[in-house]
């Protein structure tokens, strides 16, 4: 009979503190920053007597990362509670050298760090063009708001669609639509939950394309569960389990890795996420 791993795995991820003059076994680090831009400490969530999240996590600016989990892994509940949507029970949150912990959603927005959820809340009775200039507006104001929305228009590849209403979109280009939306304050940082849901694998691959760009300017978080799509664009992966970060690695890394598959599918089994 073979023993369960342990739930944290060091190989993986980096003790919380080092002691002095110690060293940390890890099967591979990137290039650290001199500052985090996002850095998660002791931060917990409960809803009544269920901790939903406990978790310590760091990410560097300039990262592209991917957080994957089984269902109730409190993925969701972790983008609440950096976007400021929900108020966590405990611990810290530190971005760009700030701490935010508590702060409400305007003012996380403020501060560089935009989120799209999974369902997508276009405004569907206005253009494409009219959905770009009004998520523009709100920071960069009218004349400045529409020429950033006729550039936004090119990268999320949807130039031919400016007239149309949002509601003759395909799910997928409503998906890069609310994509544009979130990135065209210019964060600092991008939150994107499930962006690929739904889509099929051309509409993956140009997703793929898509935030690989918006990469080049901005820090992103991805919560996804399609594993093809993370095998393409993930340099680094977070695996959630029972709201805490069981480990953390190279996609290769993860799918070799007897723990996380045993999450899933069961010991040995090769595994494909599903929320």
């Amino acid at each position: 009979m073979v023993d369960r791993p342990p739930r944290r795995h060091p190989l993986f991820r980096a003790p919380r503190r080092v002691p002095a003059g110690g060293s940390v076994s890890v099967l591979s680090e990137p290039g650290r920053a001199a500052e985090p831009i996002l850095e998660v400490t002791a931060l917990t969530k409960h809803f009544g007597g269920l901790r939903a999240v406990h978790l310590d996590l760091s990410v560097d600016a300039g990262e592209l990362r991917c957080v994957i989990g089984p269902n109730g892994a409190g993925k969701s509940t972790f983008f609440k509670i950096l976007s400021g949507a929900i108020r966590p029970s405990s611990g810290t949150v530190r971005f760009r050298g700030r701490d935010i912990t508590g702060w409400e959603a305007f003012r996380v927005a403020r501060l560089g760090m935009s989120i799209k959820f999974q369902v997508a809340s276009v405004l569907e009775e206005l253009t494409v063009l009219e959905n770009l200039h009004l998520a523009a507006e709100f920071r960069f104001g009218n004349r400045d708001g529409r020429r950033r929305a006729e550039a936004m228009l090119d990268v999320v590849g949807l130039t031919d669609r400016a007239a149309h209403p949002a509601t003759w979109l395909s799910h997928g280009e409503k998906q890069w639509l609310e994509i544009g939306m979130a990135s065209i304050g210019a964060p600092a940082l991008i939150l994107l939950d499930e962006p690929t849901a739904g889509m099929t694998l051309p509409e993956v691959k140009s997703t793929v394309r898509l935030l690989r760009r918006l990469n080049e300017t901005a820090t992103v978080i991805v919560v996804e569960h399609d594993m093809n799509f993370i095998r393409m664009i993930a340099r680094r992966v977070t695996v959630m389990h029972q709201g805490e970060v069981f480990a953390e690695g190279s996609m290769d890394e993860i799918e070799r890795h007897d723990g996380v598959r045993d999450i899933y599918l069961g010991k040995g089994a090769h595994y494909a996420v599903r929320r």
